[in-house]
């Protein structure tokens, strides 16, 4: 059996605050640079990670709309990163779980715009799966989110 490797990954790294690299976001060479997400990252440090993240607020009342819940989702998740000690820029992996994939699509711009305003021009290695439905029947959208803090 013989295995073929690349030349090699481009990397593209972030610097920690200390100046040391904190993520590595992989690019293998020759692949179309990804749109909103990566492909793949690489990290060494603490793990902080969410359960599922809907878009309710303190006493669980979920915002109309999905858009809405979108904006909450992301909101509340970096509330629960900020508890753990880390920030947006740690986030390594999210995972979307979506009622109706038509409902996402149409709206990818302004996700977007919410997206870089909560969490920044970060972007981590992401899936996004619809689902038959969530928990809360009302909800529209869960997310699962990844962080790794420098040492």
């Amino acid at each position: 059996m013989s295995v073929t490797v690349p030349n090699g990954p481009q990397l593209a790294t972030l610097p920690a605050e200390d100046g040391s690299s904190a993520v590595q976001i992989l690019q293998p060479s020759g692949w179309p640079l990804p749109k909103g997400y990566a492909n793949g990252v690489a990290a060494d440090g603490r793990i902080v990670v969410t359960g599922g993240v809907i878009g309710w607020d303190a006493e669980e009342r979920l915002a109309d709309g999905f858009v809405a819940q979108v904006r909450q989702t992301l909101a509340n998740i970096a509330a629960i990163l900020a508890e753990g000690g880390a920030r947006p820029e740690h986030l390594v992996r999210l995972t979307w779980y979506v009622v109706d994939m038509d409902e996402y699509l149409a709206n990818l711009k302004e996700l977007g715009r919410i997206y870089r305003e909560i969490l920044g021009a970060h972007y981590p290695a992401m899936a996004l799966v619809q689902v038959v439905r969530l928990v809360e029947k009302a909800a529209r959208v869960e997310i699962e989110a990844t962080a790794v803090i420098p040492r």
